[in-house]
């Protein structure tokens, strides 16, 4: 059985509701994972923002109107009588729902429970669509198997275990259709897998059923050698690596969630990037083969912040390093790069929610400068670092101010850190020196 997953631009018209559906009306079994229509999880999101400044009139006056926008989509996507009544009922019910919630005090459950609701819409509206076109579909309740552990990992074995129960509890049909993003946490309250989870969604089931393979559908013609939206004339990647694929996406690439592929390595379950709009494009094949040596693809990975932290004293003294990672660590806070030089090191992050108590914590023992509004420039290949064409990328230098390098860490991966306002500019130089074949 395959997993096909759709996001928001999939189902975010009638149009492409249609293309869909006949993408998957296929006479082979399947699960289908839907992320909310494109537009609702901003405005779920918004409404959730609302009710925490106590704005209720401006809550509610969202909720109105993204009522009416699914109005209008259920009377231009449903022509059955019945099942139109039934959809607008639904939907009627949701949204009463959530007025009810501008009444109620705020916390992260209720923004969970509030943004939950995109990925139940889209998924109840869509079977009964199905259904009106005469094929054999059922739901999944995402909520009924999906569970993070205590670590906010997915719990695989809870997982795999509730999803066959799930499903051997529902009518066979051809089409299985579930929500992407939302889950359940440890403690069983409302949770989500963060913005793009939709795709982890996909693999995590994916790797539950030992699936044939999970394919991604977006909007665009597979993963792309640099960024499509800042640089003309990319191309889509015919091939991937796992790790190739990681890489990318942890460092920008929009087209994946950072943590998709890591479900499905294990067992080598081929992941394939499509584009809806476009079907019969090949898209990106993700492996574990590594077809070609050499840098491949280009990512940016904005909103970086550059903390050096220098102390001459205390720098080459047994445990500095451990000490300023264990802040890190308290706060819970990601580092992407890292370097060192005799008197200072220099790191990165993107999670500037506890930064103001981590750089307290880092003044009592070094100087401590920031740099915000960096971007990192991220390259990847398989064995990038001793390819013969890997200079190429160092003639950027003479364009653009580097803050930092990541060089040597992962064999798949160089990184340079630069200013946001420099980010274009680096990604279409770097694009003419290594995919033009530019005369240096």
């Amino acid at each position: 059985m395959k997993v096909l997953k759709f996001g928001g631009t999939s189902v975010g018209s009638i149009e492409n509701i249609c293309n869909v559906k006949n993408i998957i009306n296929d006479g082979e079994k399947k699960v289908v994972v839907l992320s909310a229509m494109s537009g609702t999880t901003n405005q779920l999101v918004a409404i959730a923002n609302n009710i925490s400044e106590k704005a209720s009139n401006d809550a509610i006056d969202k909720i109105n109107k993204l009522h009416e926008t699914y109005y209008s989509t259920i009377d231009n996507l449903i022509s059955d009588k019945n099942l139109n009544e039934k959809v607008k009922n639904h939907v009627t019910e949701v949204f009463n729902s959530l007025v009810e919630c501008t009444y109620k005090e705020f916390s992260e459950l209720l923004e969970n429970k509030i943004v939950a609701q995109g990925e139940l819409l889209s998924t109840f509206m869509f079977n009964c669509y199905l259904q009106q076109e005469g094929i054999k579909s059922a739901l999944l309740p995402a909520l009924d198997f999906m569970r993070l552990d205590a670590a906010k990992e997915p719990d695989i074995k809870y997982i795999k275990q509730k999803f066959a129960e799930v499903l051997n509890n529902t009518a066979e049909a051809d089409i299985y259709i579930t929500q992407g993003f939302i889950c359940l946490d440890a403690n069983g309250e409302v949770s989500n897998l963060q913005r793009g989870g939709s795709d982890y969604t996909a693999t995590i089931i994916g790797a539950a059923i030992v699936a044939e393979e999970v394919q991604i559908w977006t909007d665009i013609d597979g993963m792309h050698n640099n960024d499509p939206r800042y640089v003309e004339n990319t191309r889509p990647i015919s091939n991937l690596s796992f790790d190739e694929a990681a890489e990318l996406a942890y460092f920008g690439a929009k087209i994946l969630h950072p943590q998709t592929v890591t479900p499905v390595r294990t067992d080598n379950i081929p992941v394939r990037l499509k584009n809806t709009m476009n079907p019969e494009a090949l898209g990106t094949s993700i492996t574990s083969n590594h077809i070609e040596n050499g840098i491949k693809a280009i990512a940016a990975k904005d909103n970086i912040i550059a903390i050096k932290i220098k102390s001459a004293r205390m720098l080459q003294a047994h445990g500095f390093l451990k000490k300023v990672f264990e802040i890190f660590e308290i706060y819970e806070t990601a580092i992407d790069m890292i370097t060192t030089s005799e008197v200072a090191v220099s790191l990165t992050i993107d999670d500037d929610r506890n930064l103001d108590k981590i750089i307290a914590e880092l003044e009592q023992f070094a100087l401590i400068e920031i740099d915000k509004n960096q971007s990192i420039v991220c390259l990847v290949g398989h064995s990038i670092v001793n390819h013969q064409e890997t200079y190429k990328l160092f003639q950027i230098l003479q364009d653009v101010k580097i803050r930092m390098i990541s060089y040597g860490g992962s064999k798949n991966n160089i990184s340079l850190l630069i200013n946001s306002k420099d980010k274009v500019k680096t990604l279409g130089k770097l694009n003419d020196y290594l995919f033009e074949l530019v005369t240096l």
